[in-house]
């Protein structure tokens, strides 16, 4: 694939998300994103599906949507930046995680909150500290690894700086984390991209059935 292929790829994520936050009925707006998806994996040329998966393709692997994994959900900040308190001063480091990648060097995130989800546990918020910014929240779940469950290292919720933006919450501060609209990073699909995965403040002990499942080989 070349630069201006990938360029359109997202592109046409951004443009699938624009529609996703301009509709109101969230069933409509989840069958857009499921569409819009399903298009893109089939025919763009910077698809992740290797080519025996792309010629079999019939459509991602989503479950129907159900409303009750919508969550509009203020970002705490009390527990950024608590690994290294300096002592000399009223300063504390940033948490943070580095991911090594094969094409863009390594990718620094920075940790800016924490998402409480009523009967889920508690995500990671964070911030891509490179060029373009942009908050990363990947999930893993309890169906990870598991055949028929979800992709070993976890799903993506929001990736905003590639687009996968679902907006802001009602309330100021706030997002919208749709659990419907997880979905799998591209290394799921092909080994030779290098994705961020889940880390250890983005598990959760419990079965998330909906959004984007997994399929093949973990």
């Amino acid at each position: 694939m070349t630069a201006l292929q990938v360029a359109d790829w997202r592109r046409r994520v951004h443009a699938i998300y624009s529609s996703v936050r301009q509709c109101a009925d969230p069933f409509a707006a989840h069958e857009l994103w499921r569409r819009g998806r399903d298009e893109l994996f089939a025919t763009h040329p910077s698809t992740p599906l290797l080519p025996d998966d792309r010629a079999k393709f019939t459509g991602l692997p989503v479950r129907p949507y159900d409303p009750s994994w919508r969550f509009e959900v203020a970002v705490r900040i009390d527990r950024v930046a608590v690994d290294d308190v300096r002592t000399d001063a009223a300063y504390v480091e940033p948490r943070t995680f580095e991911f090594e990648t094969g094409t863009d060097g390594i990718v620094p995130f920075e940790l800016i909150g924490v998402a409480d989800l009523p009967g889920i546990g508690s995500l990671d918020v964070w911030r891509l500290s490179s060029y373009g910014g942009g908050i990363f929240i990947p999930v893993k779940d309890a169906l990870h690894g598991t055949k028929g469950g979800t992709y070993g290292g976890g799903r993506y919720l929001l990736d905003t700086v590639k687009g996968a933006d679902l907006g802001p919450g009602a309330e100021l501060e706030s997002l919208v984390l749709d659990f419907n609209f997880a979905y799998n990073p591209s290394c799921a699909y092909d080994p030779r991209w290098a994705c961020p995965l889940a880390p250890a403040g983005n598990s959760v002990d419990v079965d998330i059935p909906t959004g984007e499942r997994y399929s093949g080989a973990y």
